[in-house]
């Protein structure tokens, strides 16, 4: 029978991974600017300080690249309440300095889309804003988790966004959004690639307990979701766009990850890590 760590003894463990890792995420991580990816010379004022009131033909963007972007800024906009969920599992030591990083990194993708968003008028901004109020309102919570839990779900939640802002930059909508899509793609991909290892180290440390923890988050996961102007949630106008389809996930988010930790090739499992691998085994390439 496999030892099963509480939390706390896991932090304990993990803190010398996550201090080598948030070092290797650094030295590994672009630095990239957000104004560096704005047009701000096609800015304007707004009619509340003389200038032109919106207006739907100002707007460049295609239907589909205008609805994901504006998907992906309403997300970023609940950031406070994801930094409050990853936070409170990891108040101490080199765990609360990659959250730090952490939110730091997640915050310039919202700001580098709204600001482009408004100076090349591509969305109302009135629209645009009530939908931020209403989304910030309502806020996002996750269901009590333990910390092998936390860092499973953010892995795939990493890999998912990293997923859908490679779709957008794929496109081709113009080089402003192929740049900005690219950029916080990137940054989703070392995000991801932060939190898996520091799964894979769990696995190496408690594999029942992880495996177990995985296969969970597994069947319950739901990405972040936005409501927009019309009413329609943002998995159903993704999914028609060809952005981001839930019925993908298995191949594209779950899929490569079990690869990452070599889930169907270990032979470290008790017998709990076994039936969790085996209610995994549709995944299996």
């Amino acid at each position: 029978m496999h030892t099963l760590l509480t939390d706390r003894e896991l932090l304990e463990s993990l803190a010398v991974d996550v201090d080598l890792l948030l070092r290797k995420h650094i030295d590994t991580a672009e630095e990239w600017q957000p104004h560096d990816l704005v047009p701000w010379v096609q800015g304007r004022n707004f009619a509340f300080l003389g200038g032109a009131a919106w207006a739907p033909e100002q707007s460049t963007l295609s239907e589909t690249a205008l609805a994901a972007l504006t998907v992906s800024v309403l997300i970023a906009d609940n950031l406070p309440s994801y930094h409050r969920e990853v936070g409170k599992h990891l108040r101490t030591g080199a765990w609360w300095r990659w959250v730090g990083r952490w939110t730091a990194e997640e915050n310039r993708h919202g700001i580098v889309i709204r600001n482009y968003l408004m100076v090349t008028r591509a969305a109302d901004p009135e629209e645009l804003e009530r939908l931020r109020m209403a989304q910030m309102t309502k806020g996002f919570r996750r269901p009590a988790m333990h910390l092998l839990d936390m860092l499973a779900t953010c892995a795939f939640e990493e890999a998912a966004s990293a997923v859908r802002h490679r779709n957008i930059a794929a496109l081709g909508e113009n080089p402003q959004v192929d740049a900005i899509a690219g950029r916080i793609a990137r940054d989703e991909e070392l995000q991801a690639e932060f939190f898996a290892d520091l799964v894979a180290a769990a696995f190496d440390l408690v594999p029942d307990q992880t495996m177990r923890a995985v296969a969970e988050q597994i069947a319950g996961f739901q990405v972040p979701t936005a409501e927009l102007a019309d009413g329609r949630c943002s998995d159903t106008v993704l999914a028609e766009a060809g952005i981001y389809d839930r019925a993908e996930e298995g191949e594209l988010v779950f899929a490569p990850l079990l690869r990452r930790w070599k889930v169907f090739t270990r032979t470290d499992f008790g017998s709990d890590g076994e039936s969790a691998r085996a209610e995994l085994a549709y995944l299996r390439d």
